[in-house]
Formats: C-alpha cells, sequence, structure tokens
C-alpha cells in the first residue's frame, strides 16, 4: 500500500449503507478529485465477509442506517479478517449519539454530512497513515526474522560472539555477549555483562597484561585483534582465541565486534603435531649418523683392505710380466692390460671411498672437499663444474661440514640425472655468520611440479639436512634459465633453536 496516494493512484473504497442510493450521494464528492475512485456498497454482515475476502480495500465508509449492521459490528468483522483497513463513519445531524460510540468501538474518523468537504482529505489521510503501519509492521516483521537468524547463527557458533566497548577513559564494558559464554568462560552472560573484569580475571596476571596489551595496540594502530591466551584454573586449562576488528566511535570511544572461540583442541593437535616432527627428525638425525657411521666403515675396508690388496695385485702383475721370457709378447701384453684393469679399480675404489667418507674433509677442510668433489663429478660424466670459494678459510663445525658436504654431493647427483646441463658452478661464501653454498646449472631447470613430486626424496634429504642445522633452503629457476640453489646455514652450531611449543609460551 502506498504512503501517500497519488493524483494516477486508483482508491477501492468499501461502503456500508442501506442503499445504492445512499452510496450515491458520495458520488459527487468524489468526482471532482484527482483520483479514480470505486465504490461498492455493502448492507449485510455476509456481503462485508464476501467483499473483505474478494480484493483488497483502502477505506471503508459507513453511512449509518444498517439495522443488521452497527459500527461496532463492522470493525469487529474488519479485525476478524485480519485487515488494517480504516473505518470512516459519515454521521448526519441525528446521528451524533452514535458518534462516540462509533469512535471508540476503532472508526478512525467522523466526517459531519453537512462538511463533505473534509472527506477526501479524510480518506487520503487514512491510506497514508494506513500505508505507515504497513511499512511499520513490514519492517519490524523483517528485524524480529534478522534477531531469529542471528539468534540461532549465535547459538550455534562454537564460541561466544561479542561486542566490548571501550571509553575515552580505558574503562571496559561488554554490550553484548552470546550464549557461549557459559560453555567457554564457566559463568553467563549476565555476570560478563555486568563487568568487563571477569574475561580479564579468567586468565592469570602475566596473559592479562599481555591481552591488555593487545587491545591497546589494536586501538592505537586500528588493526585486527588476533589474541590467544590459556585460561587458568585447577582443571584442564583452555586455549581462548580472541578475533576482532576494532571500531573507532566518537569521543575517544572503541568498540571490538567480533568472536572468542576454544582452541584447546587445535592447540593440542598442534603440540602434538610437532612432537611427532621432533621424533621424526630425531629420528632422521639418528638415521643419518648411522649412515655416515656405516660410509666410513665401508669407506675405510675399502680403502685399507681392497686398496691394499689391489696395490699387491698390481705389484705382482708387473713382477711377473718382467719375468716373461723373449717372445712371449702376447703373454706381456695380457699383464700390461691386467695392470691397466687394476689401475682403474684402484682409481674407482679411491672415488668410492672419497664419496663413501672423503678424508680429505677431515684433512684439509670443506673448501677442499667441495673442489674434490666437483673434479670428481666433471670426470665421471664430462659436464664442467667449476668451483668459487670466497675464503679458504671456512671451517665449520665437523656436522656442518659433513652436511653440506652430503648436500652438494646430492645435489650434483640430482643435475647428472635429470638437468641436461653442460656447465655447473658452485660457489661457497660466509655472510653475517653463516656458510652460504650456491649451486647453479644451466640445464632445463625446475618446476613446481618437479618440487612438490612426492617421490623426490633427495630434495626433501636436503631439506631435512638443512632444518636439523637451523638453516635457510631455497631452490628454483635461474634467472637465465637451468636451477638455482641456495643453503644458509650458521656456521658453528649454537644453542638449538626453540621449539613451536616454546615460542607459544613465551609468546603468551
Amino acid at each position: 500500500m502506498a504512503d501517500n496516494p497519488t493524483p494516477s493512484q486508483a482508491l477501492h473504497l468499501l461502503v456500508i449503507a442501506t442503499s445504492d442510493d445512499a452510496m450515491a450521494r458520495l458520488l459527487p464528492f468524489f468526482a471532482g478529485t484527482d483520483h479514480t475512485c470505486t465504490l461498492n456498497r455493502v448492507g449485510m454482515p455476509t456481503e462485508l465477509r464476501d467483499a473483505l475476502s474478494a480484493q483488497p480495500w483502502d477505506v471503508v465508509l459507513y453511512i449509518p442506517g444498517v439495522p443488521s449492521l452497527s459500527v461496532e459490528a463492522a470493525v469487529r468483522q474488519i479485525d476478524e479478517s485480519g485487515l488494517d483497513l480504516p473505518l470512516i463513519l459519515v454521521a448526519g445531524p441525528d446521528d451524533e449519539r452514535g458518534t462516540q460510540p462509533a469512535m471508540k468501538a476503532g472508526a478512525r474518523d467522523v466526517i459531519d454530512a453537512d462538511r463533505m468537504e473534509r472527506l477526501i482529505p479524510a480518506v487520503e489521510r487514512e491510506v497514508r497513515e494506513a500505508g505507515h503501519r504497513a511499512d511499520h509492521r513490514a519492517a519490524l516483521e523483517m528485524l524480529n526474522e534478522s534477531q531469529a537468524r542471528f539468534d540461532a547463527l549465535a547459538s550455534n557458533l562454537p564460541g561466544m560472539l561479542f561486542q566490548l566497548r571501550r571509553d575515552a577513559e580505558g574503562s571496559f564494558r561488554f554490550l553484548f555477549v552470546s550464549e557461549g559464554c557459559q560453555k567457554l568462560f564457566g559463568f553467563k552472560q549476565q555476570h560478563l555483562l555486568a563487568s568487563a573484569n571477569r574475561l580479564f580475571d579468567a586468565f592469570d596476571a602475566d596473559t592479562r597484561r599481555r591481552l591488555e596489551s593487545a587491545l591497546r595496540e589494536s586501538a592505537a594502530k586500528a588493526t585486527l585483534l588476533n589474541w590467544e591466551g590459556q585460561t587458568r584454573g585447577r582443571s584442564r586449562q583452555k586455549w581462548i582465541n580472541l578475533r576482532s576488528t576494532p571500531h573507532h566511535l566518537d569521543a575517544g570511544v572503541i568498540e571490538w565486534r567480533g568472536i572468542a572461540t576454544n582452541v584447546t583442541e587445535s592447540k593440542e593437535n598442534e603440540a602434538a603435531l610437532r612432537g611427532s616432527r621432533q621424533q621424526l627428525a630425531e629420528l632422521s638425525t639418528h638415521l643419518e649418523a648411522v649412515k655416515e657411521d656405516e660410509r666410513e666403515r665401508i669407506s675405510r675396508d675399502i680403502h685399507d683392505e681392497l686398496g691394499s690388496i689391489l696395490v699387491f695385485l698390481k705389484i705382482e702383475a708387473a713382477h711377473l710380466a718382467s719375468r716373461l721370457p723373449e717372445g712371449a709378447d702376447r703373454l706381456r701384453e695380457k699383464a700390461h692390460s691386467i695392470e691397466k684393469l687394476l689401475d682403474q679399480a684402484m682409481s674407482t675404489a679411491s672415488r668410492v671411498a672419497r664419496e663413501l667418507r672423503p678424508g680429505i674433509l677431515k684433512e684439509f677442510g670443506l673448501p677442499a672437499a667441495i673442489e674434490c668433489q666437483a673434479e670428481d663429478f666433471t670426470q665421471r660424466f664430462g659436464i664442467p663444474c667449476r668451483v668459487q670459494c670466497d675464503e679458504d678459510a671456512i671451517e665449520p663445525d665437523p656436522d656442518t661440514s659433513l652436511a653440506l658436504f652430503r648436500i652438494a654431493q646430492e645435489a650434483l647427483t640430482n643435475i647428472a640425472k635429470h638437468a641436461h646441463a653442460s656447465l655447473v658452478v658452485m660457489r661457497l661464501r660466509r655472510e653475517s655468520g653463516n656458510i652460504l653454498l650456491e649451486i647453479r646449472d644451466n640445464g632445463r631447470g625446475i618446476s613446481e611440479a618437479d618440487i612438490l613430486k612426492p617421490k623426490s626424496f633427495g630434495l626433501r634429504g636436503i631439506r631435512e639436512r638443512v632444518l636439523s642445522l637451523a638453516g635457510d633452503f631455497f631452490i628454483g629457476p635461474a634467472e637465465h634459465g637451468g636451477t638455482h640453489i641456495v643453503l644458509r646455514i650458521p656456521e658453528h652450531a649454537g644453542e638449538e633453536p626453540p621449539s613451536e611449543e616454546e615460542k607459544q609460551r613465551n609468546l603468551f
């Protein structure tokens, strides 16, 4: 229904009168208006009931004298139909006694038959007010529906919705708290609404100071409040997360409207995951240590026993060749061929021993070991490998030296298998107490899919070694093609870096 009838709007008027003649006396007053008016007469209760259900009406005009339908009965029937339909009484001079009862019964207005010029303004006014009431009912219904949705959402959220206000003096007050308060903190909504200190008292003194500091920082910088803290208590303590964005109001007032959730299970799962990862890291370190011990044993056996046997065989072969009689040229050639094979076997044994456990690493240090490794790589695969060491005196602790050597060894193996490169460059240098090892090749490069491949155990091994030494690891495409690997590891192992759990405890 429109708020105010316009000249183009049609008015549908229901007239309660004894006869069509009584209704016809109203027509001249409507004929002179800009409205298109439709008048329909009823004179019986059944006719009124049928008319109310047949179509919408704007106003009911009641002309006294209908014996079977009084004003009170007409208003009652309109109310029972559920319609907000105003009734205007058109009274004559002889109807003054019924005017007051009609108004008490619910008539909106009374028009004196001698002052019919008031009829049109009264109808327009009632139509307008009925439109206002309809809009108000619609707005109230939307508000109730929105409130119902909000209440349902708030009651089903795994936490507590809140609206916290801080005034200019720094005092806190909760304007709204959802039903989750009881489950989250153990006290009812009205307790928190009565005193915001109940929230702060749920934490110990140190945690409370951190919460107050987080609120001050969020208010000063207008940044998201995302704070976590552990409640105090004798029973199982809870981890609470407060998340909200501050809103600055007038006179220095600030409001946070957000949600508080119980993240205890998540924290416990994180702690369990960190513990599992720590155990896996320790196991990996132990396995690497066992592997290195085994490599050292095998390397020693190859170098000492197999090497000695090969040297002895070469001496015997040379002695045998020197004792051959004149004319035994074919046997002498066989002897020299055996000597060459023994040289190759000795070279291979020496190379395998160096790869298993490079003695040069202990005797001459990391730069020399990497240079020797690069020479072996070039000889085996025919790919030039250049090494640049900014300093010769780079001497990290033995574990770090061995880890860097193994990482360089694994990287060169991957390059030989997958890169299709024609040049490899390695650089070893110091930087701010760290050792940096860079490896570049000019091969086909590496993609994100290659890095995330489920069976890229070589890269995983490199990453685990670097993490065990509290270092950083990067691998990606090089600027001009190929692959670029960067390792940054502390030169001297100090105290172990704090675990994630220790960081959380220090933070809160």
